[in-house]
């Protein structure tokens, strides 16, 4: 069956048809001990499938050999025949196991998976509570292979064409027992207290009918004269102002400033009121130490009121 012994950590598999209708692996520990495992798909109606479907992506489980599982196939179909094995999944699984490079040990080449592999072998006859064993890495990495034989395969258990039509021309539609279940979000409140929000999303919505009809009455750009570019240009064209007079370091600049506009729809900054502040009494007169920064702002102050 085998053409050679694998070396230690090595493994070598057998997937010719003719020996059945399962694929055989022989693998060899650090101990040089021989391990062959076989690896074999069957249909069981005693299962269910579930499959979740979420934003950040879907996961496929399956229960099986669970008595209370009322979704399982057997609850539909009580006549399905159990543990039928299947001589097609040898096709799917040849790819797989060569694939994964099980078959290595053929040339010795020491592949990384045959290498974990052959650490799973037990010692004993005893399971590891801390590690799963070979047949569970198999059956775990197999896996894959059944979900590759369910392409374009009916829903139920045997072939319910033609023996002479071993597959269809055209796609077929087929009827199934199927559960959904959905979740929905509810977009309003749940208690009775939370529709007091409610007045709060009225007044919200009130205000922007107000806000959309002063709009559409009032057609046109609005200049905002916050921004600091749109004031900038209303100091340069604004005439001078006695205000500036003077130092600011000495008398501080307490004035109304108006936005006026001209015959010309031009707009300009005009000075209002100017309040008198009170100072208080200063004490003797104390020197701190200024940094660079602080003297080239005040440098850069003067020169701008200047500049006015």
């Amino acid at each position: 069956m085998f053409a050679k012994y694998p070396i230690p950590y090595n493994t070598i598999v057998n997937s010719s048809k003719f020996y059945g209708d399962s694929i055989y692996l022989l693998a060899t520990t650090a101990a040089e001990q021989l391990t062959l495992c076989s690896i074999r798909g069957s249909l069981t109606p005693n299962c269910s499938t579930e499959y979740h479907a979420r934003l950040s992506g879907g996961t496929l489980t399956t229960n099986c050999e669970d008595p209370t599982d009322d979704l399982s196939y057997y609850k539909s179909d009580p006549k399905a025949t159990n543990g039928v094995l299947d001589r097609d999944w040898i096709n799917v699984a040849i790819d797989w196991i060569l694939t994964v490079g099980f078959n290595t040990g053929i040339k010795d080449n020491s592949g990384s998976n045959a290498h974990l592999l052959t650490q799973l072998i037990l010692g004993s006859p005893a399971l590891d509570p801390s590690l799963p064993s070979i047949a569970e890495a198999l059956a775990v990495l197999s896996g894959s292979t059944l979900l590759l034989s369910t392409l374009d395969a009916p829903f139920i258990h045997f072939w319910n064409y033609s023996a002479t039509v071993p597959t269809l021309k055209d796609p077929q539609y087929q009827a199934f027992n199927a559960t959904l279940n959905f979740q929905d979000y509810a977009s309003g409140g749940t208690q009775r207290w939370q529709s007091l929000f409610h007045i709060v999303l009225a007044v919200i919505f009130v205000t922007n009918v107000v806000c959309l009809a002063y709009l559409i009455l009032s057609r046109g750009l609005v200049t905002d004269f916050i921004e600091p570019q749109n004031l900038f240009g209303l100091s340069l064209n604004s005439p001078p102002s006695k205000n500036f007079d003077g130092s600011p370091g000495k008398e501080p600049l307490v004035t109304n400033w108006i936005i006026k506009q001209s015959e010309q729809d031009q707009f300009y900054i005009h000075a209002g009121e100017t309040y008198p502040v009170r100072r208080k009494k200063q004490g003797p007169l104390e020197y701190e130490m200024q940094s660079p920064m602080e003297k080239l702002y005040s440098r850069f102050a003067s020169t701008r009121t200047n500049m006015f």
